[in-house]
């Protein structure tokens, strides 16, 4: 059985494009037609995944939101940060979107005990460039059912995602999840700091 007719999002339902390693960064642009926001990448993302939590931005008719992470003194607002503000400041991830069209530019977390402090989220999607680090993983697929999808298509969501190398976790991946875990541990003293 294929699963190729469901969709997830724009980057990837024609399969996932490798990214290049030497790939030092772009720049990233909201979707207004005059007067976008501009925000500089400095250096290539990581982590980068397919998300299907409620609180990431997705492009219109996508199921899932396309995020990556890069070191927050890699991103620079270049042009019209004036049309920037907080979608949801009780948030951790405070997510910078642009008043005009509603894109997220970036996500930034501000609680210097967060695992991620120092990262910040961005929609490679955004860049006209290409190379940027491809989607590694799915996260947080079973929230797309709290954006409404219907969970009897959740068995094709899956089965897509596998299809296209993306692993579906219903959290972060492994990694990422021991990378959390080992924060805490350290911060509780239960590991070495």
């Amino acid at each position: 059985m294929t699963y190729e007719n469901v969709k997830i999002h724009p980057a990837v339902d024609g399969g996932v494009k490798k990214g290049d390693p030497n790939f030092s960064g772009g720049t990233l642009s909201c979707r207004c037609a005059t007067d976008k926001v501009e925000v500089k990448v400095g250096a290539q993302t990581a982590h980068n995944h397919v998300c299907g939590c409620t609180q990431c931005w997705k492009p219109e008719g996508a199921v899932f939101s396309q995020v990556a992470v890069v070191g927050r003194d890699k991103v620079e607002v270049t042009k019209n940060g004036h049309k920037l503000k907080v979608v949801d400041p009780s948030k951790t991830i405070q997510r910078y979107a642009c008043t005009g069209c509603g894109a997220h530019m970036y996500g930034r977390i501000e609680n210097k005990d967060h695992p991620f402090y120092g990262l910040d989220f961005v929609h490679t999607e955004l860049s006209p460039e290409s190379g940027w680090s491809e989607p590694q993983f799915a996260a947080f697929v079973s929230s797309v059912i709290e954006a409404g999808v219907d969970p009897s298509r959740m068995e094709g969501i899956r089965g897509r995602l596998r299809e296209l190398g993306l692993e579906p976790y219903d959290c972060l991946s492994p990694p990422l999840m021991d990378a959390i875990a080992t924060h805490v541990a350290k911060r509780s003293g239960a590991l070495p700091a």
